[in-house]
């Protein structure tokens, strides 16, 4: 089914874009989809390079007649969150992604589709491979794990491009141009796990929360979606303080930019609280149901008997590190005051793991204030701290200054109104976008980014859009055929 995709149009964009499905391209495991850039390349005879990382660049001289005109840019990244629901077999190291058409939406079965950013990647390959394009000098720019903390962009090499304008092609609402985005960092914990025998009778299950939307933290933290790893956290500090339920293992998340949607904890019951202990996790799950009732349809509190096991977390290192779990903000810390409807400045209690000897966090701030960016950091590192844990950071990323005088933003603007016959919306995100760090390597390049219509990035029910598919095409072969003269 997924090749019927290749038959949508534009064509030329949905071919690539079914072509790339078919690489695996997990964050910081491109080898698979390079080797088909430079495939891509040799087969259209255009020259490529690389950075020292690994960020390609493959160049396109411009067409007759266009060789006075500013050259351009197409930026896009490689790499896909790779999350799938949890009864779906599938590799993502290795299997192409399966999708399928529903009415005007395209979709993955039981995973990421990778429309984020596929279809940026999938429309620059299209300019590279058209022949009735008109068009400047141009460079495409395919850089590597952005999903995990924008790396390829945060080690560009400063000498891979001469273009006048870059557009990137990884904002995900039609008919809308971004000018700016927010600053990111991470902020990691590692709270040291001691394991006891257990002693007494038990009963053993795995209990947790499933069913929650999920979503990007940068694009629907506004949403105020439930965080599995707090809703765990809540069920787990009841069930420890109340009942003496002793716990194995706890578990939620994968990615620092996805909102987590399951949580799963093998605990051990004591076999004479078993009836209260159930009955409480189903209070629990009526509880969350009401609070959630408008926002999370589906969310539901779970207890499923396991097998045996013989240890658990030392009590008294369990509680203080779900003293610090409960602390840990998560989701709106400040609303812009300047721009309505942004949201500045944000956490995302992103991953819960279990190991040997460690429990270890992920935790992602944004804000377009650098200084309220490093404040929350600087808050959630006493947090961990507090309980137990020890700290590190991520390299974190710039924010991206908006500039309303921009050229290429007057010229696509115009050419908006001229094809669609009204005015993009204009805005910043609360997203990061690998603008602020390209602008940082390169200052004087002109930037603007847009792209057509994703929801659920970063869950397995992201889907694009097809009728926006042909509406960003179309804008984009506009702008570039019109770029001002240098």
């Amino acid at each position: 089914m997924g090749a019927e995709i290749a038959e949508l149009e534009p064509k030329i964009v949905w071919e690539y874009f079914h072509e790339i499905t078919k690489y695996p391209r997990p964050s910081k495991k491109e080898e698979k989809i390079i080797a088909y850039c430079e495939q891509l390349a040799e087969k259209l005879n255009l020259p490529l390079k690389k950075d020292k990382l690994g960020n390609i660049v493959i160049s396109k001289p411009a067409t007759p007649g266009m060789e006075d005109r500013k050259g351009f840019c197409i930026q896009a990244h490689l790499d896909m969150v790779t999350e799938k629901n949890r009864d779906v077999e599938f590799d993502f190291d290795n299997d192409s992604i399966q999708t399928w058409i529903d009415g005007d939406w395209v979709k993955a079965k039981g995973t990421t589709l990778g429309a984020d950013n596929g279809m940026g990647v999938a429309m620059g390959m299209a300019i590279l491979a058209s022949k009735d394009i008109k068009h400047p000098a141009f460079e495409l720019l395919l850089t590597l794990d952005e999903e995990t903390g924008l790396t390829g962009a945060m080690q560009l090499g400063r000498d891979l491009l001469s273009s006048d304008i870059l557009i990137n092609l990884d904002t995900e609402d039609d008919h809308t141009f971004s000018i700016g985005c927010a600053g990111g960092i991470n902020t990691i914990g590692n709270y040291p796990i001691k394991f006891e025998k257990l002693n007494g009778d038990f009963n053993f299950y795995e209990v947790g929360i499933k069913g929650l939307m999920g979503g990007h933290s940068g694009v629907e933290i506004h949403e105020e979606r439930g965080a599995a790893t707090k809703f765990l956290t809540r069920l787990l500090f009841d069930l420890t303080s109340k009942f003496d339920v002793r716990v194995a293992s706890m578990d939620s998340g994968s990615k620092h930019n996805a909102i987590p949607r399951e949580s799963f904890a093998k605990i051990a019951i004591p076999s004479g609280k078993l009836t209260e202990v159930i009955e409480h996790i189903k209070n629990h799950d009526i509880a969350i149901k009401k609070e959630y009732n408008s926002i999370e349809k589906n969310v539901t509190a779970f207890a499923t008997k396991i097998d045996a096991f013989d240890s658990a977390i030392e009590s008294d290192n369990l509680w203080k590190i779900l003293q610090s779990f409960y602390a840990m903000p998560h989701g709106i810390v400040r609303w812009s005051p300047d721009i309505d409807g942004l949201v500045q400045t944000s956490t995302n209690f992103a991953v819960i793991t279990t190991k040997s000897d460690n429990i270890e966090i992920l935790t992602s701030q944004r804000s377009s204030v650098e200084s309220e960016k490093y404040n929350l950091a600087n808050q959630i590192q006493s947090v961990i701290e507090l309980g137990g844990g020890k700290v590190d950071f991520g390299d974190g990323y710039p924010s991206w200054e908006p500039n309303l005088n921009s050229d290429i933003l007057i010229v696509a603007k115009d050419l908006h109104v001229k094809r669609f016959g009204t005015e993009p919306t204009i805005e910043a995100i609360h997203a990061g976008l690998e603008c602020g760090l390209i602008g940082e390597r390169y200052p004087n390049m002109d930037m603007l980014s847009f792209g057509p219509t994703i929801k659920e990035p970063h869950t397995p029910d992201e889907k694009v859009q097809i009728s926006t598919v042909k509406n960003c095409w179309d804008l984009l072969v506009d702008i570039v055929e019109n770029l001002p003269k240098k």
